[in-house]
């Protein structure tokens, strides 16, 4: 479960104050609204890559506000999809266990398990710059989701793709969540995506009056 309680956070000249909301365990809430309104800054400081100024946000009850990113058990999907160009779709998917110091066999069954579910499984030996725009986007969730992490946060993740390929990744997305019952912040414009994936809806509206 996530909790974010009375939380401030300023982004330049930008600033949100007394934000708090819920996400219940193994759910997904899509927050919605316009550019620039502050929903991706939200999600930042959740991930920790923005200061919270006052307030607290707690992650199955234990309390991660000022914690490092890499202390949070928070995986993030950007926009952009930040992969590693000179890394495979193996090494992508491998490379947060890796961290962790899985053991070899654990990671190569964790990275077995991902690219079959993904339908990535004849993609592992491509780079980046041989792969379709929803192929990106699968290895992103599949590098995201391969820790196991707590929280996943989709910041307007499928931005750019098709129809036809948006509508086939936001499927795969839903498999995804469901299957790993992962807790999920989904920021997004899109009313269909919302509708698809979240079992709660808020608007950004809603936290900030």
């Amino acid at each position: 479960m996530l909790s974010v309680s009375n939380i401030s956070i300023s982004s330049g000249n930008f600033q949100l104050n007394s934000i708090s909301f819920e996400i219940p365990d193994a759910q997904c809430l899509s927050l919605m609204g316009p550019s620039g309104s502050g929903k991706t800054t939200i999600m930042e400081a959740i991930c920790g890559l923005r200061k919270v100024h006052e307030g607290e946000i707690l992650l199955d009850n234990h309390d991660i506000t000022q914690l490092r990113p890499c202390d949070r058990n928070v995986a993030l999907v950007p926009q952009d999809n930040a992969l590693f160009p000179h890394l495979t779709v193996h090494e992508h998917l491998a490379f947060g266990p890796g961290l962790q110091k899985w053991e070899t066999a654990q990671i190569q069954q964790r990275v077995e398990q991902l690219a079959t579910e993904l339908g990535i499984l004849n993609l592992l030996d491509r780079k980046p710059n041989m792969l379709s725009g929803g192929e990106s986007k699968r290895v992103a969730l599949g590098r995201a989701l391969a820790t196991r992490p707590r929280l996943l946060c989709l910041d307007e993740a499928l931005t750019g793709l098709d129809e036809t390929t948006h509508a086939e990744t936001l499927d795969c997305i839903k498999s995804s969540i469901e299957r790993e019952k992962i807790t999920t912040l989904h920021i997004t414009h899109s009313q269909q995506e919302a509708k698809t994936l979240a079992s709660i809806k808020l608007s950004i509206h809603d936290l900030i009056g």
